[in-house]
């Protein structure tokens, strides 16, 4: 915080406090103090804390609030939540350089010290008010339960009744304000529960896709369906005739039907007989895009990292061994689909929908609409589910084409096959490792070359250097162990017409892959035990031989299963959380893959609330096993073949792993969690089928591939 600029603003009889987080966007200088989210208490002692990070289901709006009910003393049901608007000014995250979105699992890791400096500051300020009105030294009176109370003589006030006075006090500095230690936390550590939860059980909760206006219209709309492909022609006499059917919107590469509903969208859409022309990329495959990744990772790549000599030393190692992994292009399928409500005038522009990029949300409406920024609106909802999906904006830029051609206010749907087929997929990769092991099997040279697409490059330039892309080569640069003569490359290649984004995980979820199947593949190679070999290369990180003891212990390693089953091991240090997992499937005869259980162990740091680290790992492992078992977007024609969840398979719930987690009891800041077991699991997976059948699986998804026999 700078306080040369901090400054309480009393509005309405309330106490706002502005608390700055580091790194933070801003347009004024830099020892300027520019806040990025508010504190407020009214007269009626009600808190509110506005959230610049969004809900998608991973306990936000109850975590963060939680971090200022601590030091605030006070209930967290007396908390409400506002979301913050889009500005980055204020509301920018410092872990994307300032850009105001959630992602990349940093919610906590950024809210976790001014979060809790913001609470402890008003709380110190309004224990002043009070001590002033009494005539009393500050620290004879303390904060508890929403009001101050002075020691000696008993006397209480609410916080509501002091709100006026404290907002006249000169700010604190904040280091002089003490935070509570962890051995005063009342609220930080304990399970709470969601703050969103009733609302989501009743359905008073709103999605973007439950947004409402006066006179609004439904769209759905059909997209080319070959990348890069236009409308031709199209004759739309059925459609118009089709009770409820409004407006036909013809755009240059897609079309959309307005009706009174979406029944009535929908059957308008199906009655369209529509000419498109494929266009350039009318020939791409998934074979053919197999092959391109194949030649390019034949190429050398920027080097992410190079320590000592690799080539060296795999030419005197006593053992050479290779592999190639691949990880297919993924959708993201959320439960909601992309949706967006737009209303166009002449002079403004309004949106309803669920982003988890505001202002990049309102920048791309504001250039769509041809308006400027200051006549954009953004309302932000829940999200049902984001995954990396909605820090896109090609959603938002679809809505407003088809809400400039409408008269009044119109909700665009997507339909799950258009959601599906127009999604912005998590890119493909295609891996080459390479080590050599010394005459005990351990390893004296590392090579990991990854290639595919740079996210970055498109979405945030300005962290694309050089050829590398650090989200992409995440989880591959720093793995856990102790690795000498280390080699890490990286060989920007993009498909041709794919559109990718984020996707849960980022760049872990398929390094992570790679990395801890390669190092299951050295652990066979030596004739050692997985987690023994793992715990080898570990002599210098005891955090992370902490969760692989841990989940190795209470999964049962090393006692016998019956049949065709097996359990594999994954380790990972990502978003700053420790991970180990142990899975334990079971393999038919015809390559049928069950996972069983699923056993984390998690150091994240200081918990925050335990029932969201353990929520997360369950979501996280059901996410992580879909993907592994079955999900893959392939191309035919330049089309994707995936159409709805009929083939585009996720896990089902007859089909989810039981899910065992234990938390590790950390003094070490908070680690993010909602991205970790995603990535962590699918490797653990793989390994388990190694286990059962001596089948090893080099290219997700694993589909029918353990059908093999034990070899």
């Amino acid at each position: 915080m700078n306080l040369s600029r901090r400054r309480f603003v009393q509005t309405g009889g309330a106490l706002w406090l502005a608390f700055h987080v580091p790194g933070a966007a801003s347009t004024e200088s830099e020892t300027s103090f520019a806040p990025n989210a508010y504190l407020r208490v009214d007269p009626r002692g009600q808190v509110t804390v506005i959230v610049a990070y969004v809900e998608m289901g991973q306990g936000t709006y109850t975590s963060i609030p939680m971090l200022v009910a601590e030091e605030l003393e006070v209930s967290l049901s007396s908390v409400r939540v506002e979301h913050a608007p889009p500005d980055e000014r204020f509301y920018g995250n410092p872990f994307l350089g300032g850009i105001q979105a959630t992602g990349n699992s940093n919610a906590i890791r950024g809210s976790w010290e001014p979060m809790r400096r913001a609470g402890a500051v008003a709380r110190t300020l309004l224990v002043q008010a009070a001590a002033v009105q009494w005539k009393v030294e500050p620290a004879s009176c303390r904060a508890e339960k929403g009001a101050v109370v002075h020691s000696a003589s008993g006397r209480r006030l609410p916080y509501g009744a002091l709100v006026a006075a404290a907002a006249k006090l000169p700010v604190p500095a904040p280091e002089s304000v003490t935070l509570k230690p962890r051995e005063r936390f009342k609220l930080i550590g304990t399970p709470a529960k969601r703050l969103d939860l009733a609302g989501k059980v009743n359905g008073a909760a709103i999605y973007g896709i439950d947004a409402k206006v006066p006179g609004m219209k439904i769209a759905t709309l059909a997209m080319s369906p070959a990348f890069g492909g236009r409308l031709r022609n199209m004759d739309d006499a059925a459609a118009k005739a089709v009770p409820g059917v409004r407006q036909i919107v013809r755009l240059d590469d897609a079309v959309a039907v307005v009706a009174d509903h979406m029944w009535a969208a929908k059957q308008g859409l199906a009655a369209l007989k529509i000419d498109w022309e494929d266009g350039a990329n009318a020939a791409l495959s998934s074979a053919s895009l197999a092959a391109d990744m194949e030649a390019a990772s034949r190429k050398p790549g920027a080097v992410a990292r190079n320590d000592g000599d690799f080539a060296k030393a795999l030419e005197t190692a006593a053992t050479r061994h290779e592999a190639v992994y691949q990880a297919p292009f993924l959708a993201h399928a959320t439960m909601e689909p992309m949706n967006c409500t737009v209303h166009v005038r002449k002079d403004s522009c309004e949106v309803w929908t669920g982003t988890q990029a505001m202002t990049r949300a309102r920048a791309a409406a504001a250039q769509t609409a041809g308006l400027p920024l200051e006549r954009v609106t953004v309302h932000n909802h829940l999200l049902g589910g984001g995954f990396g999906r909605r820090l896109e904006i090609d959603g938002i830029v679809r809505a407003v084409q088809v809400a400039k051609q409408v008269d009044g206010p119109v909700k665009v749907i997507y339909t799950r096959e258009e959601d599906i087929q127009h999604d912005m997929y998590r890119p493909y990769f295609y891996d080459r490792m390479t080590a050599g092991l010394d005459a005990q099997g351990m390893p004296v040279a590392w090579s990991h070359r990854i290639t595919g697409s740079s996210i970055m490059a498109r979405w945030a330039p300005p962290f694309f250097q050089k050829g590398l892309d650090p989200e992409t080569v995440d989880g591959a640069v720093e793995p856990p162990y102790a690795l000498p003569n280390m080699r890490i490359e990286y060989v920007h290649h993009e498909p041709p017409g794919i559109p990718t984004a984020f996707w849960r995980g980022v760049g872990p979820a398929h390094n992570v892959f790679m990395v801890e199947s390669f190092i299951d593949e050295l652990a066979a190679v030596a004739g050692k035990d997985p987690v023994a070999y793992r715990r080898a290369l570990l002599a210098a990180n005891p955090r992370a031989r902490a969760v692989l003891d841990l989940a190795a212990g209470k999964a049962g390693w090393g006692k016998p299963l019956a049949g065709r089953a097996g359990r594999g091991v994954s380790l990972q240090h990502a978003f700053g959380s420790y991970l180990a997992q142990v899975a334990e499937v079971e393999v038919a005869a015809s390559g049928e893959v069950r996972v069983r259980r699923v056993v984390c162990a998690v150091d994240c740091g200081t918990v925050v609330n335990p029932d969201t680290v353990r929520a997360q790992m369950e979501s996280g492992v059901a996410f992580g096993v879909s993907a592994a078992l079955r999900e893959e977007v392939t191309l035919k024609g330049g089309r994707v073949e995936q159409t709805n969840f009929g083939d585009y398979r996720v896990l089902r719930i007859d089909e989810m792993p039981s899910v065992d987690v234990y938390l590790v009891d950390s003094r070490e800041a908070p680690g993010g969690i909602g991205e970790t077991a995603t990535a962590c699991v699918m490797p653990a997976l793989t390994n388990a089928i190694f286990a059962a059948t001596g089948k090893r699986i080099r290219k997700l998804p694993v589909a029918n591939q353990a059908a093999t026999s034990k070899i």
